[in-house]
């Protein structure tokens, strides 16, 4: 008997909450306080430092040369060891920790814009997921493609692994991924939602494994973990190896803290009354995983990671590609940091929230500023000042730190062995190529240069 299939419309609303009121004098005063005192401690250490300093300009290239290569050496070691203890601390933690399963009925929230390759087989993951309880809802963004149609062929009831699992469809014209998530979100009668991307392939475990953090009233979203599905090409595998070292580590370390700095937006998890709490996503960035994030630290909920709460997402496959979209990533940032700047002036607000800022902060804007000023500098100092050899061991030292970062990853999440010689190329060409995108789309948002969200081609490759 074929299944017959209702369509309605809905009214949605859009509208973001309007923050509270805030004493600006108050805090004002408090930033002034902070700044002052900051200021007159950087003053009082030059005035002390001042009559030791007596150099000649070649011995001032040198001196400040080798004194750079120790700071910049011994931030990178901070940096490093603070993420990889952290971190530590958190998956031996996780390990030994049992929590007790929780299932309450969650929506699947699957935004789509022109995804006609990969919607059906995102759905059909979905359907393969251990968990009892859940419905999965389409939002179609205006697609141009045959999205609409595909989608449309896949509404219904349909076997899972545990249950029936009702597949709704909702079309809408486009308005971007924020509206799509908010539409999903408001249709949805559960009260969890899973919002991911369109190409988003979720393992079998993943819902189970995150939702058994919210029997903890306290935790209001869980950041799941993410990873590259098309791999075996040098750049595939390359940023295969910057999701496990760059943003899981950090994220791990992070989870330890319970502040998380960004959820993914291929994987999170939220209780709906935390999102209704934050006022839902906003469309007035490039990256409204960073922004909702931010706005739900700021009213106090904790943010979880799981590392079991795995999405695997199709990496992009050429360089034009991959600079486009961390030069999207970068301005997102760039604008969300800016959106919620009152933070990064004034910790008394809330200083979790000023922690996470300043970490995304440095990470956006310090960080790639000064490994590309430091490159270029050292260089230009080895060339005409002879100092090649300290240079060079200064590079094997920096090189020991990413291998040792890599194996730690790899070996935490059971990954393949195979990536860990690529840190070295990670290392040297890699990461100086994302952070020159960072500092040209770091220039290009402070300019105001405009910009659109542009869109990956998908090849619909299966893991």
């Amino acid at each position: 008997m074929k299944q017959e299939k209702s369509k309605y419309q809905i009214v949605l609303d859009n509208r973001e909450i309007k923050p509270p009121k805030r004493n600006v004098a108050r805090e004002k005063i408090r930033t002034m306080i902070i700044s002052g005192l900051i200021s007159l401690f950087l003053i009082l250490t030059i005035i002390y430092t001042m009559p030791f300093t007596v150099l000649t300009w070649s011995g001032l290239f040198v001196y400040s040369s080798i004194v750079s290569l120790v700071i910049f050496l011994f931030i990178l070691l901070i940096r490093y060891f603070g993420i990889l203890f952290m971190s530590y601390f958190y998956l031996t933690k996780y390990t030994v920790e049992t929590k007790p399963g929780y299932y309450p009925f969650v929506s699947i929230i699957v935004p789509v814009y022109n995804e006609g390759k990969i919607i059906k087989s995102s759905v059909e993951s979905l359907l393969g997921l251990d968990y009892p309880n859940y419905e999965i809802i389409i939002v179609n963004d205006g697609s141009t493609d045959d999205t609409a149609e595909i989608a449309e062929s896949l509404v219904g009831y349909h076997k899972g692994k545990r249950a029936m699992i009702k597949v709704s469809l909702i079309n809408k014209p486009n308005g971007g991924k924020s509206k799509a998530l908010n539409a999903g979100i408001q249709y949805s009668e559960a009260q969890f939602v899973l919002c991911m991307d369109g190409d988003s392939q979720l393992t079998t475990d993943t819902l189970k494994m995150a939702m058994r953090h919210f029997v903890d009233p306290a935790v209001g979203a869980v950041a799941g973990n993410v990873k590259v599905q098309n791999r075996k090409k040098m750049l595939t595998d390359l940023q295969a190896l910057e999701y496990l070292e760059g943003l899981n580590l950090a994220r791990s370390a992070q989870g330890f803290m319970q502040m998380v700095n960004i959820i993914p937006g291929p994987i999170g998890v939220f209780r709906k009354s935390t999102l209704r709490d934050a006022g839902f996503y906003s469309s007035d960035t490039f990256a409204e995983d960073a922004d909702i994030t931010l706005k739900i630290l700021a009213k106090g909920w904790k943010i979880v990671y799981e590392p079991k709460a795995i999405a695997y997402t199709e990496a992009p496959v050429t360089i034009y590609q991959l600079l486009k979209q961390r030069y999207r990533w970068t301005r997102g940032i760039l604008q969300a940091i800016r959106k919620h700047k009152k933070y990064l002036y004034n910790p008394t607000l809330n200083f979790n929230n000023s922690f996470i800022m300043w970490s995304m902060f440095y990470e956006a804007l310090i960080w790639p500023a000064m490994n590309i000023f430091v490159n270029l500098y050292f260089i230009i100092v080895a060339i005409f000042y002879g100092i090649h050899i300290t240079l060079f061991l200064w590079w094997v030292g920096i090189a020991v730190l990413d291998l040792m970062s890599a194996v730690f990853c790899i070996a935490a999440e059971r990954e393949e062995f195979r990536l860990v010689p690529y840190a070295i190329i990670y290392r040297v060409f890699f990461i100086l190529l994302i952070d020159v995108t960072k500092a040209m789309a770091t220039v290009e948002e402070f300019i105001g240069f405009s910009m659109t969200w542009g869109k990956l081609e998908r090849v619909g490759a299966s893991r």
